[in-house]
């Protein structure tokens, strides 16, 4: 569903989870690996941020990076990614953005983590430890390669 430009551009505060809303819902997933210092500060401004916004949804920082998926009117929503934006550290962050009739969450959470993405193997630097970079067209010719092995690690929710 297109985002709608223009018109009202603030939820009201009490808005609900599958509440009709008066403009559509601009959803964020975002994530990106990066060096991360003054969680604290920045999980508060985050917080700050987002009740000041309507956003809802979940942010899991980590010394490692940032994952989330968040929701709010499309100006909130891209506020929220400009502030990201604004510290040099997320300069690169992956973002992809989706659309809903209703807000899909009921409150907002910023969480402290030890990791962002769960590998419980110590001494993993996602920062540091990366791989190639494979562009969309090289896709097909690289999993036909008989010496590529392709994990697919998606869950069940995400494959749908």
């Amino acid at each position: 569903m297109p985002l709608a430009s223009g018109g009202q551009t603030d939820y009201p505060s009490a808005m609900t989870a599958n509440e009709p809303n008066p403009q559509p819902v601009k959803v964020a997933a975002l994530y990106h690996f990066c060096r991360i210092v003054a969680l604290d500060d920045l999980a508060e401004s985050l917080r700050a941020f987002c009740a000041d916004n309507a956003i809802k949804g979940t942010l899991i920082l980590a010394e490692e990076g940032i994952n989330g998926t968040v929701a709010g009117t499309p100006s909130a929503i891209d506020g929220l990614i400009g502030l990201l934006k604004s510290r040099p550290e997320f300069g690169q962050i992956e973002v992809k953005f989706s659309g809903a009739e209703t807000m899909p969450f009921n409150r907002m959470k910023v969480r402290l983590k030890s990791e962002i993405v769960t590998l419980g193997v110590s001494g993993i630097d996602p920062v540091a430890d990366v791989g190639t970079y494979v562009q969309p067209e090289d896709w097909n010719a690289l999993i036909s390669d008989p010496d590529t092995v392709v994990v697919d690690t998606r869950n069940t929710y995400e494959i749908a």
